[in-house]
């Protein structure tokens, strides 16, 4: 019998298809045909963009590489694979809002697409640096077959999809370009507008990933280059220069993004030895030093206070209390400037404090810096220098083995270093989302729980790492950690342990362990045209036989545009097993023999989406009647099938 139940698809956005409809609203008078259906007339597009007559292709500035094409082909092109829960690997999987995913970060930044759309509120990145011996993907989507993959080149005869790009390649940095570009892309569109990117680099790539970032994010979302001093001592077995630092580049995804700051180092807190009504503060002199500090170069910045020697309060007017004149004259008796004008002054009068130089009758004016602002203590910028034992080579080693003993990785990234770039753009209780898709050994996850250990923060992380395997020399693999995804989750485990044990802090110390993998429907359920009646009905059911609920509801989760990280309760319902996702935000229940008595029970819970399978109604008749009973009894449910 015919049925008219909507099914969902399963599949990540058609983003092609979407850019299209987006076109075709904006500009209609674009819209033609071709011989595969309605197109774009670019050249008419050209010309609507444009307020002078558009004579043909004109040179412009803009970074173009062999293969841009194809990786923007790349990522727009939707897929069909889906994420496959690991209960086992898992640290409290229902309950956790932390995920780690094991798959191509490429594939898996797809399937984040609608679940995780502007939600993520940091992206750092520690990509391959393309120093002629690391390894880049491979990625080709136009085909979907292993033989195809092999013939291509684009897996090799072990299935691995990461080859390593040798610096004597004619396509060298194109193809780190091409791999880089469609991960960029997506990794976009999950910010949210009060979001920033982190990209750790090194010389090699530097510049092309600084004009990637700029074609990507915009030149006008560019925040800074900073510098992450990574060796103190300098790496002597570089040519000519002991190269000491790595490049971080940081990019905003709109101008509505708002630093947290970061917390003053102890160092800094001695500095708050005075004390006042309002609490703390040190003094900061108002005299410029260097640059333009001069009264003839800012003369407006030239004008004179008056000080109450009594007490030291400060005023711009003279009077019986206020009678001891302060200008800002340089030690060597050149007229200077303050940093304020007059008008900020009389604002800010109150924050001000003057003092008698010692062994003169002169006075200087102070701004009073205090600890405490608006009820909590004072926050810092980042310098653009990024420097400091933590933040070194060596110490993130030692800081790694602390956790991780013999069981080595390569050059791991500071934990100290990563904490203070998630502090500084994560406040503890804006419930923010950390995404590293390159994670490698896990210090991402690592400084998200140690930051929150500290400060009682609500953080979370979403880490994805391709399983990568390790060499067979190395002491991890002698370890037993065949792939990085092991060493990571474990790294993670000890971490969690670690802290807990020593703070006792109460926050999210689990992670749910998702798998890229194949669709968990038969090929049928995507292309069922390419199928013969009588070969449709050796299909029974649209499910491959060796998938659980628990897959089957990760992957109705992502299709429905739902956080993976939300909580999942487990439950029965007229003797079927049933899914809660948020409370009533998704039911599912993948049994067999749903019937009548099933709808009316789940209707006394109206949730507002519930999913079964396709084959899972006891009969044709039973479904048509709970869809109808859901609908009399629950009308703001939405039903759909797989």
């Amino acid at each position: 019998m015919s049925d008219n139940t909507e099914k969902l698809d399963l599949a990540s956005p058609d983003l092609v298809n979407e850019n299209f409809q987006k076109l075709a609203q904006l500009f209609p008078n674009c819209v033609t045909e071709s011989a595969e259906g309605k197109a774009i007339d670019f050249d008419l597009l050209k010309q609507e963009l444009s307020h002078a007559v558009v004579e043909g292709n004109k040179e412009r500035y803009r970074l173009e590489w062999p293969g841009k094409k194809e990786a923007i082909v790349t990522a727009n092109l939707p897929t069909t694979k889906t994420l496959r829960p690991v209960r086992e690997d898992s640290v409290d999987f229902d309950t956790t809002q932390n995920l780690y995913i094991e798959g191509d970060n490429l594939e898996v930044l797809k399937l984040l697409q609608e679940s995780y759309l502007g939600k993520i509120k940091m992206i750092y990145i520690d990509p391959p640096y393309n120093t002629g011996k690391d390894f880049v993907y491979k990625d080709n989507f136009a085909q979907d077959s292993e033989e195809y993959k092999e013939d291509s080149g684009q897996k090799d005869e072990l299935k691995r999809r990461l080859v390593q790009n040798a610096d004597v390649s004619g396509r060298y940095h194109s193809d780190w370009l091409t791999m880089m570009y469609p991960r960029l892309k997506l990794a976009r569109n999950l910010l949210n507008n009060n979001g920033v990117l982190f990209a750790s680099i090194d010389d090699h790539e530097a510049h092309n990933l600084k004009k990637l970032l700029d074609d990507v994010f915009g030149e006008n979302n560019f925040i800074a280059d900073l510098v992450v001093v990574s060796n103190l001592k300098g790496r002597n077995d570089k040519k000519y220069i002991a190269t000491a630092n790595e490049r971080l580049l940081m990019y905003v995804k709109t101008d509505e993004f708002q630093e947290y700051g970061l917390s003053l180092p102890e160092e800094k807190l001695s500095d708050y030895k005075e004390e006042d009504d309002i609490g703390k503060y040190r003094l900061i002199e108002l005299r410029k030093r260097g640059g333009p500090d001069t009264r003839a170069e800012r003369p407006n910045m030239f004008y004179s206070f008056y000080v109450n020697p009594e007490n030291g309060n400060v005023s711009l007017e003279k009077d019986e209390l206020h009678k001891i004149e302060a200008l800002p004259i340089k030690s060597d008796g050149v007229e200077g400037r303050w940093r304020w004008g007059k008008d900020t002054a009389k604002l800010r009068i109150n924050s001000l404090f003057g003092r008698q130089v010692q062994g003169t009758d002169k006075y200087n004016i102070y701004e009073k810096d205090y600890l405490e602002q608006e009820g909590s203590l004072k926050r810092i910028k980042p310098k653009s220098v990024m420097a400091g034992a933590s933040y070194s080579t060596d110490g993130a080693t030692k800081k790694y083995r602390q956790i991780m003993g013999e069981i080595d990785f390569t050059n791991p990234k500071s934990v100290d270093f990563l904490s203070d770039l998630v502090e500084y753009t994560c406040a503890p209780d804006e419930n923010a989302i950390v995404l590293d898709f390159f994670s490698g050994s896990g210090t991402t996850a690592h400084s998200v729980l140690e930051l929150n250990s500290k400060d009682n923060g609500n953080r979370s992380f979403i880490m994805v790492q391709i399983p990568e395997e390790i060499d067979e020399s190395d002491k991890a693999f002698k370890k037993g950690f065949k792939t990085i995804p092991q060493l990571g989750k474990e790294r993670i485990r000890r971490a969690g342990k670690k802290i807990k044990e020593e703070t006792g802090a109460e926050i999210d110390y689990g992670f749910r362990v998702y798998r890229l993998d194949d669709s968990n429907m038969q090929d049928v359920y995507y292309r069922p045209q390419d199928y013969k009646q009588e070969s449709l009905e050796l299909f029974a059911d649209n499910v491959k036989p060796n998938r659980t609920p628990d897959d089957l509801l990760a992957q109705v989760m992502l299709d429905w545009g739902l956080p993976l990280s939300l909580k999942i309760e487990q439950t029965t319902v007229s003797g079927k097993k049933l899914f809660k996702v948020a409370d009533n935000s998704l039911h599912a229940c993948f049994d067999n023999g749903i019937d009548e008595a099933f709808a009316k029970e789940i209707a006394n819970e109206a949730p507002l989406r519930i999913v079964f399978r396709d084959s899972g109604f006891k009969n044709d008749t039973a479904k048509t009647n709970v869809k109808q009973l859901l609908k009399q009894l629950s009308p703001e449910t939405e039903m759909k099938v797989i």
